[in-house]
């Protein structure tokens, strides 16, 4: 009997790494195995989030990562990867908390705003002090984010907004939103962003309950009720749906690495388990269907694992494309819910029980499927890119 290989010797890219790299994925990996793993079960049983831990992902930098300046860590768009995949191994709704906080909710305040913006929210937000979130998706408007019926109206000094966001992550939590909403007449080149405080009357995030998805993450509405909000939360520097797109964008790329983190986290508990569960006097690892599953598993991994990194580095150079992280996503995210389905079939009956991890990741990766992009929007992109022809 040969001696096995580990999935992450197999794939070999740690000498592709930095040294920084490699201690931001060390330092996650092992924050998510002692502080959350031994929890990540009951907190999706019980639909809570680990809202105690948010100190200490400031404290790693781990809250507006990629962004520079006002007390974020600046990290490089791979060290940034690496920690999401790192999170979301432990689960993707301990992702989507950082992703949301640092890409959707910092990121256009950080882009598109003012500095005394930048001064007033992000050394809070990267300290996990105020917590933000997106407010971009409606009940009617999903896909077609450009169909949004949110409005802002000029009434003297102040906005007033009207509308409805739903599927928010972070809102029942949230100090403020980045809302958007349509200005002037309505069309979609009259889109702003602007920052909704908490305790601005008429501003509600009811909590949405009884998902079977992420149900470790805090789920909302946003409910915008003749909101007066001033003209100095405005964002000054983005005017379209470029702006919310951009932000889209920065999240796509963090779920292409974390994605990755949840498949391995499914492909490690197969892989111990197909050890251990012995039938027919061998353990199902030495079965060829098995091990067939296994092969194609760590495969698809490699694959995806590499396409990130390669990505990564051509962010770091600005010149990766909207349509490159599309399909990132797409592929990603697609593989690992493959890989999920796989590993809770290799389990058999005990992988519908929440004692392993796979079911749970399993049951987040169709939201990630769907969320920042669908799996069809990603593929019209894509079509759209190669043909230049438009099917949406």
């Amino acid at each position: 009997m040969a001696d096995p290989v580990s999935l992450d010797a197999l794939i070999s890219i740690d000498h592709l790494l930095s040294e920084e790299e490699k201690l931001v994925q060390a330092t996650v990996r092992r924050f998510v195995k002692e502080r959350y793993l031994p929890r990540a079960a009951e907190l999706f049983a019980k639909e809570q989030f680990a809202s105690d831990l948010i100190p200490e992902l400031a404290e790693l930098g781990l809250l507006g990562a990629s962004l520079t300046g006002y007390g974020c860590a600046g990290m490089s768009p791979v060290s940034y990867g690496l920690a999401l995949e790192e999170l979301e191994y432990g689960d993707s709704g301990l992702r989507s908390f950082a992703s949301v906080q640092g890409s959707l909710a910092m990121y256009p305040i950080w882009k598109y705003g003012s500095e005394a913006q930048k001064q007033r929210f992000l050394p809070g937000m990267a300290k996990g002090e105020l917590i933000g979130c997106f407010g971009l998706t409606e009940p009617d408007a999903g896909s077609d984010p450009g169909a949004m019926k949110t409005r802002a109206k000029k009434d003297g000094k102040d906005w007033v907004l009207n509308g409805a966001k739903m599927w928010i992550t972070s809102s029942p939590v949230s100090h403020l939103a980045v809302v958007w909403a349509k200005t002037g007449d309505g069309d979609a080149r009259s889109i702003r962003g602007f920052i909704v405080e908490r305790g601005m009357k008429g501003f509600e995030t009811p909590t949405m309950h009884g998902k079977m998805s992420l149900r470790a993450s805090p789920t909302g509405e946003i409910v915008l009720s003749d909101v007066r909000v001033p003209e100095q939360n405005m964002l000054p520097e983005i005017e379209g749906l470029r702006g919310p797109l951009s932000c889209l964008t920065q999240a796509r790329f963090g779920i292409s690495f974390g994605a990755l983190g949840a498949a391995r986290a499914c492909f490690d508990s197969v892989l111990a388990y197909a050890k251990d569960r012995v039938i027919f006097g061998k353990p199902i690892a030495a079965k060829q269907l098995v091990q067939q599953k296994l092969v194609m598993m760590a495969m698809e991994l490699a694959k995806g694992k590499i396409m990130a990194l390669h990505f990564g580095r051509l962010k770091e150079q600005r010149d990766l494309l909207p349509a490159q992280v599309s399909l990132c996503k797409k592929n990603n995210v697609g593989v690992a819910l493959e890989i999920a389905r796989t590993a809770r079939s290799l389990l058999a009956g005990n992988g519908i029980l929440l004692e392993y991890p796979v079911i749970r990741h399993m049951l987040n990766l169709e939201s990630v499927f769907t969320y920042e992009g669908t799996d069809e929007v990603h593929t019209l992109i894509l079509g759209q890119t190669l043909t230049g022809e438009s099917a949406f």
